[in-house]
């Protein structure tokens, strides 16, 4: 969410967060974002966890990674003939 998208209800002042922790963080907890504010200008943003991917999750995308960095070799090229080239 960028600045002019905010409503109101999203952009707290430091001080009413500190006072109102509890529910904004139920509040982050239901999938909204929160923006602190300092002396009207944004210092943070309170947004929710996403959840996490487990170890075998992480594991198949570097393996996926790899296999796929396997088939794209560049077969004796080099990288600066290749720029070289592209500037001609």
């Amino acid at each position: 969410m960028d600045d002019t998208t905010k409503s109101p209800a999203n952009v707290v002042g430091a001080c009413e967060a500190k006072t109102r922790l509890s529910e904004l963080l139920d509040r982050v907890a239901g999938g909204e974002e929160i923006t602190i504010t300092r002396h009207g200008t944004a210092i943070a943003r309170l947004i929710p966890v996403r959840k996490t991917s487990s170890v075998e999750s992480r594991r198949e995308t570097v393996r996926k990674m790899r296999e796929l960095a396997c088939r794209n070799q560049l077969d004796g090229l080099r990288v600066r003939d290749l720029i070289d080239e592209g500037r001609r």
